[in-house]
């Protein structure tokens, strides 16, 4: 704690936000002056937060109880000194430092989308391998909306008007909104979060940011709080922000495109390419296994029932429906970009925005472990245009997916079984009260016909 307090002295620090990311990727946790959280080096939270659907409920008792403790018992939550950001949108200087969860006997929480993250990277450092990531976050600025029955709508810009038809990397649309990304962008560097470019997406006011290439956990972290970031940004300007994977109909998705690669952790290496600037088979088993597993991980990928509008099969729609793959080409799932043998990578096209960083970047890596580790080959690659078939060994609703995670033996072995029962549990919970509400589509097409 020394070197955090120390910090926390230096920036003069007031209060702090001890937050943990729950299964969805929302920030629990509580917030105390800074004198307290450093005489008591940690906080307290009942291990129930780790089963919390996004709408506050819980599975139901069997699963609950059976997971949990029946008296709702403590776990105890650990600031890690390397994951302390500002929060420079504050009224007061603050911080907000990420915690990992841990039982009484000291164990990392198995429920914790952290933890999940942190044991898969811990079989590649027993490998002698280090994991490099970068993701791509999109998002929708939208006007501000408190009904949830009315269509989102694009912000008013700059010019006074709002944005109509496709917009891609248009420089002219993403200065619209040059007040609210000039704060993003001091924000992000006040608090040291690598992005890089901004490009404008091909919906009407959708944004994307591109990471700096580095550490996974790190990464993880970094988006996490750049979630936070873009909303508190959007709320200074009157207006919304969201990374629903498809907030829009008629619009495209929202994505996270998560670029991967393998280095050797002490030389630094990119063990994707053969000293020849070859492809390796490493580069190769990777691959095999993002095609072999995805479809048993694809709630970690696609973890809402919105999350499922983004495929749309036969449809040729902005996502893909296949997990081919393919060299520099944008229209299959698995796509290399053109690069140098020392920048070798993969990168998924498949995750929404709206999914756990945390556990996306589990999901992806654990997918390649598998691969290198058992030696698996990937499909030809496509050297064509894909169209819009599905691909039929991916589960393309949340349904068929939490039944084929919950199934998967090896995804139970890789994840331990505590996480994947109660992961699956909290999408069901979820979809559960989804399909309790009665849409504006049916009242529209079925009310006065069927």
């Amino acid at each position: 704690m020394k070197e955090l307090t120390k910090w926390l002295e230096t920036n003069k620090i007031t209060e702090i936000e001890c937050i943990t990311p729950d299964q969805t990727g929302i920030a629990r946790g509580k917030i105390m002056p800074t004198d307290k959280f450093i005489a008591e080096k940690g906080i307290r939270l009942p291990e129930s937060v780790l089963m919390q659907t996004t709408t506050g409920d819980y599975p139901d008792n069997e699963i609950y109880y059976r997971l949990l403790d029946p008296q709702d018992i403590d776990m105890e939550l650990r600031p890690d000194e390397k994951a302390a950001f500002t929060v420079p949108w504050a009224q007061e200087p603050s911080a907000q430092i990420i915690h990992d969860c841990y039982d009484s006997m000291g164990n990392l929480m198995p429920l914790s989308s952290r933890a999940v993250l942190k044991n898969v990277l811990k079989l590649y450092e027993d490998k002698g391998w280090l994991a490099i990531v970068a993701p791509e976050v999109e998002f929708y600025l939208t006007k501000r909306c408190t009904d949830p029955d009315i269509p989102l709508e694009p912000p008013i810009g700059r010019s006074g008007r709002q944005e109509s038809g496709r917009q891609s990397f248009s420089i002219d649309a993403a200065n619209e909104f040059d007040p609210i990304i000039e704060d993003i962008y001091d924000w992000c560097e006040d608090m040291h979060l690598d992005i890089d470019t901004l490009i404008h997406e091909e919906g009407a006011a959708q944004l994307e940011f591109n990471f700096r290439h580095g550490e996974a956990l790190r990464l993880a972290d970094q988006v996490f709080i750049f979630k936070r970031t873009v909303r508190e940004a959007a709320l200074k300007h009157g207006i919304g922000a969201t990374f629903m994977a498809k907030p829009i109909s008629g619009e495209p998705g929202s994505s996270m495109h998560i670029h991967q690669s393998l280095t050797d952790a002490k030389s630094g290496a990119n063990l994707f390419s053969n000293k020849d600037g070859s492809a390796s088979n490493l580069f190769y088993n990777y691959i095999g296994g993002l095609q072999t597993y995805i479809p048993q991980m694809m709630p970690i990928f696609a973890p809402n029932v919105n999350s499922y509008r983004r495929y749309l099969p036969g449809a040729n729609g902005n996502a893909p429906v296949n997990i081919e793959w393919g060299e520099d080409n944008r229209t299959v799932g698995l796509r290399v970009p053109k690069a140098s043998p020392a920048a070798r990578r993969v990168e998924n096209r498949l995750p929404g925005a709206d999914t756990n960083p945390y556990l996306t970047l589990a999901g992806n890596l654990l997918c390649g472990y598998l691969g290198m580790t058992q030696d698996l080959k990937p499909r030809k690659p496509v050297q064509y245009r894909m169209g819009g078939e599905a691909d039929e060994t991916v589960p393309w609703n949340l349904e068929a997916a939490l039944d084929e995670m919950a199934s998967s033996e090896v995804i139970r072995d890789a994840l331990g079984t505590k996480f994947v029962d109660g992961f699956v549990a909290t999408r069901w919970a979820e979809y559960e009260g989804f399909k309790r509400v009665i849409s504006s589509w049916e009242r529209q097409y079925l009310l006065a016909t069927v």
